[in-house]
């Protein structure tokens, strides 16, 4: 099994592969981006290299794992989406854009065809996310997903909000407009 490359109106999403541990490292250390991806921590390049290599692994097994997502245009690294096998057993959509991509519906854009994927050709009954409570542009990419809110409690120590979206409730939802 392995991802395939995924495309929406604006943004190409190449499944990762072993060299892209530099852009992602760089991209996961960058304040704005670490800040609620990483609990604000400055993660060494062996941990963005790990991250790599279990989402290879995820691809490999059940076709699972990350993408970078490229502008079409300029083809210009906007940030990452990833479906990762959760601890219940359904994939945990992951995403993080550049700063200087916030606001524009990326996030959205790049999530959406991750859960086309999921509830497609991969087969996904659910998919499931969490934030920080205080990411409200991550709240507002997941509710605009039309994923609902589960429950608040804490996660690695912080309080946390968790979403879900069922295969139904996603397909049932009107064509999405970029």
């Amino acid at each position: 099994m392995s991802l395939p490359a995924l495309a929406t109106t604006r943004l190409g999403l190449r499944p990762w592969c072993a060299d892209d541990v530099d852009t992602l490292h760089a991209l996961w250390t960058r304040p704005e981006v670490r800040r609620h991806l990483w609990d604000d921590v400055i993660i060494a390049r062996a941990r963005a290299d790990e991250t790599v290599r279990r989402g290879l692994a995820a691809a490999e097994e059940q076709a699972l794992g990350g993408w970078l997502a490229f502008d079409r245009v300029t083809d210009a690294l906007a940030g990452f989406v990833a479906l990762f096998p959760g601890e219940q057993g359904d994939p945990e959509l992951l995403y993080g854009f550049a700063p200087e991509w916030w606001g524009r519906g990326f996030a959205t854009e790049g999530s959406r065809e991750a859960l086309v994927y999921a509830f497609g050709p991969r087969g996904c009954s659910r998919v499931t996310a969490a934030t920080d409570v205080s990411n409200l542009r991550s709240v507002r990419v997941l509710e605009r997903l039309g994923m609902r809110f589960v429950r608040r409690g804490p996660l690695n120590g912080l309080d946390t909000v968790f979403y879900e979206i069922g295969r139904e409730a996603f397909l049932a939802q009107p064509p999405a407009r970029y």
